[in-house]
């Protein structure tokens, strides 16, 4: 199954079917929403609004953990996280697509790991998204003729405020392509419950670094927004049946990720914390 996870400007998918919002209840705490089940040409899809329907939870108030437990328990096996970033290079205008493939995590969360003490284990962030879902994704934006760039760096940082220009002039030296506030520990999470997971960062707008920032006016990032939604919504309708052919493990191990992460005893570990993790990492922890 296919997971969403629709962020700002992305709170609902029209081309859905069979839909149906369902309460799913995870140890983490309370999701941020519903999840909607339905399907898209035939493929099962779960959704889940991060921000919650209506636009209700602010970034650093998100419970990621439980979001991402909650579909792990749903059957999800793959992620394609949608998120509204602003722009760090001068080639990527407003409107502009990037498939993620790197992070640069600035975030002060916490926690950021479904793991902890009486439960270790360590998983590679190497190569956070999915390599195989990027490259689907990228395709299929170039088929439809959207403005897509494969790769790209995505600095995540705290929020709720924008950066400073100080700030937006150091995340440009750092070599990042888009910023945003909601990917981590997103992608830490999806990784750790060995989900395959990529990002689709709607470029909104250029951060404060750019000369003509001053002169933007909220109307033109509304109406930025609008114009990458229904995009984004052509994208997904459109690459979720490449990404449903898949039925073979995922050949760069997403769904694998535990396979030697976890360096806790059978006999030492913290019976209430594995009970926890029964959805995120039960495969591993019942052998």
């Amino acid at each position: 199954m296919l997971a969403i996870v629709g962020g700002t400007g992305l709170y609902q998918l029209d081309e859905l079917t069979m839909t149906e919002w369902r309460s799913v209840d995870s140890p983490f705490g309370r999701p941020s929403d519903q999840l909607l089940f339905g399907k898209l040409h035939g493929q099962d899809v779960v959704f889940l609004p991060r921000h919650g329907r209506g636009h209700r939870i602010p970034p650093h108030e998100i419970n990621f953990r439980a979001n991402i437990d909650a579909l792990k328990r749903a059957g999800a096996t793959a992620v394609i996280s949608v998120s509204a970033v602003g722009s760090l290079r001068s080639e990527l205008a407003p409107g502009t697509f990037v498939v993620v493939d790197q992070f640069i995590d600035r975030t002060l969360r916490t926690p950021k790991t479904f793991f902890g003490t009486g439960l270790v284990a360590h998983v590679s962030m190497a190569h956070p998204t999915c390599r195989r879902m990027v490259a689907d994704i990228a395709a299929a934006g170039e088929e439809l003729g959207l403005p897509c760039q494969k790769g790209g760096s995505y600095l995540v940082m705290e929020g709720p405020q924008f950066s400073s220009l100080a700030e937006s002039r150091m995340h440009i030296g750092l070599g990042c392509d888009v910023i945003g506030m909601t990917n981590m520990p997103e992608a830490k999470l999806a990784r750790e419950a060995e989900l395959c997971y990529a990002t689709i960062a709607m470029v909104t707008d250029f951060d404060c670094w750019h000369p003509d920032h001053d002169h933007v006016q909220v109307s033109d990032v509304i109406q930025v927004m609008h114009a990458n939604s229904a995009n984004a919504k052509r994208l997904l309708s459109h690459v979720i049946p490449r990404l449903a052919r898949f039925t073979e493990p995922c050949p760069h191990g997403c769904d694998r990720a535990l396979e030697q992460a976890v360096l806790t005893a059978p006999e030492a570990r913290d019976p209430e914390l594995v009970a926890k993790l029964g959805a995120v990492a039960g495969r591993v922890l019942r052998r």
